[in-house]
């Protein structure tokens, strides 16, 4: 299983992430099996932007993981993603967070995602479909969720259960 992140803080935030959810279930070779609710998060990074809409996607694919990449990419430029500044605004962010309990180390891609256990808008969504997730090395994700526990989220509002997945 591939465990997507999704993000929008731009042109209704909500509409980006629940259409990408869409658009993931539409790609080739990969199935939406599962995704979260959607969570209302403070920005990271630069604190002159909207909130963000976050949450997770989980896929069976038979994409290599820079095929998805590219594939993710694609739909983040349909959404009119353009990339300004680090941790700037967004139309849509898609982020492979896990692949399995596989590691990559490629110089375009890295899983699992190296900021994912800092981040309490990935956890928590993830926990919630996940809550017994291990990342490759074994160790539980949920041990992580102490250390972020405090980071501003909320659960914007409940998507009817796998509403995009097969």
């Amino acid at each position: 299983m591939v465990v997507i992140g999704l993000g929008s803080n731009l042109n209704d935030p909500a509409h980006q992430v629940t259409a990408a959810l869409g658009a993931l279930a539409a790609l080739p070779e990969t199935r939406l099996i599962g995704h979260s609710d959607l969570y209302s998060t403070a920005p990271v990074g630069p604190q002159d932007q909207p909130d963000y809409v976050n949450a997770v996607a989980l896929l069976d694919t038979t994409l290599d993981p820079l095929a998805l990449l590219d594939a993710l990419q694609a739909l983040e430029r349909a959404a009119g993603r353009r990339r300004l500044r680090h941790w700037g605004e967004r139309t849509l962010d898609l982020d492979i967070l896990l692949w399995d309990q596989a590691s990559v180390r490629l110089p375009r891609l890295r899983i699992p995602h190296p900021e994912m256990t800092h981040r309490a808008f990935v956890l928590r969504p993830l926990l919630d479909r996940l809550p017994d997730c291990r990342l490759p090395d074994g160790t539980p994700l949920a041990d992580h969720w102490p250390a972020v526990a405090e980071q501003p989220l909320h659960r914007l509002h409940r998507l009817e259960e796998d509403r995009f997945a097969d």
